[in-house]
């Protein structure tokens, strides 16, 4: 059995501190030796180390009365990065821009000509690109901050091996090679996710999902979409395209024509949650995840109600018990996923 060297007992650490400083906030040296075991030298060394790297600063005194230096307060140094997550839908591109410790600073929105079947697409008739619709919003929600990292949800089957759509989605404006065009108009290291994928994260981080190792989210919207988290990750595939249950056919057609909001909005709730539930019952007879979540606008607006009717019905079909919950993420769940993503990938980076 090998042993951490020095400097790896050092890295663990340092990093387990920034954690914790992340989840709780400002803490004073006491405090965090209280919470994690480690001797006062060790703390007072490591602190100096992260104040020194530019990682942690004193950010104020802890108590009215007390002073000295177990009163200070150390927290992150909320703008040694920035990240962005940005959005792109079929109308829309959304950006979100976040210092490290999480805290928005940026936001910018950009409608996409040609959605509503108006107007020409990006790049067309003289108009901007969508490459540079993203980089001028990602510009106005950054406002001269240096970005550390950028992730892009969009619609479509993400290949995990390199990173680009399998094949086009119905953006308009997206045109292959699109990824590397944002990549060198922002100058930035820029990581694409599948949509829904992003949404799991979030669902997992911080909605119905929280505390679930297992679970599939399903997508019902203007198409259907799924997320696959099992062992607490998103599971992609050998292309991306594990769990699309969309493109699975039956006698009335696939389960994507099948689900889509408008036509579940003209049935009665029995039977939308009839075709809801063979969609999950897919996934969950192969999968067994314990747990579906319903997300998009058909999710959102069926709260509690249609998942309780979507889980019975899935208990007829499935002798696995599966719990059905709603999203309970507020806003835009792929946006959120995104920016998460990204500061995953910075503090990874960075605090090591």
């Amino acid at each position: 059995m090998k042993t951490a060297t020095p400097a790896t007992a050092r890295a663990i650490n340092d990093r387990l501190v920034l954690d914790l400083l992340l989840e709780r906030g400002p803490l004073t040296a006491p405090q965090l030796r209280e919470f994690t075991g480690l001797s006062r030298p060790t703390v007072s060394d490591l602190i100096e180390r992260l104040r020194d790297g530019g990682l942690i600063e004193v950010a104020g005194e802890c108590g009215e009365n007390r002073r000295g230096p177990n009163a200070r307060l150390f927290g992150i140094v909320a703008g040694r990065a920035h990240v962005a997550g940005v959005d792109v839908r079929r109308t829309a591109v959304n950006v979100t821009v976040a210092d490290i410790t999480g805290r928005t600073v940026g936001s910018a929105v950009r409608d996409i000509p040609g959605s509503g079947g108006g107007s020409a697409p990006p790049g067309s008739g003289g108009t901007p690109g969508l490459s540079a619709l993203i980089g001028s919003a990602v510009a106005e929600a950054a406002a001269g901050r240096v970005l550390d990292t950028v992730v892009l949800g969009a619609p479509g089957l993400v290949d995990p091996r390199h990173g680009d759509l399998v094949a086009p989605n119905d953006v308009p404006g997206w045109e292959p090679g699109l990824l590397q065009t944002v990549r060198r108009d922002l100058g930035v290291p820029v990581t694409m996710e599948n949509e829904v994928n992003l949404a799991a994260v979030t669902e997992h981080r911080t909605g119905a999902a929280t505390g679930r190792d297992d679970f599939v989210l399903l997508w019902l919207d203007d198409g259907l979409g799924s997320a696959l988290v099992l062992d607490g990750r998103v599971r992609r595939g050998a292309s991306g395209g594990a769990g699309e249950v969309g493109i699975l056919r039956t006698a009335g057609g696939s389960l994507c024509d099948l689900v889509v909001a408008d036509v579940l909005r003209d049935l009665g709730r029995d039977d939308a949650a009839g075709r809801i539930a063979a969609c999950a019952f897919a996934l969950v007879a192969i999968l067994d995840p314990g747990l579906v979540v319903l997300g998009g606008s058909i999710g959102r607006e069926g709260g509690d109600d249609l998942a309780e009717l979507v889980e019975g019905r899935l208990r007829d079909l499935s002798p696995a018990p599966t719990e059905v919950r709603a999203s309970t993420v507020e806003g835009n769940a792929v946006l959120q996923g995104a920016v998460l993503t990204a500061l995953d990938l910075t503090r990874d980076r960075i605090f090591g």
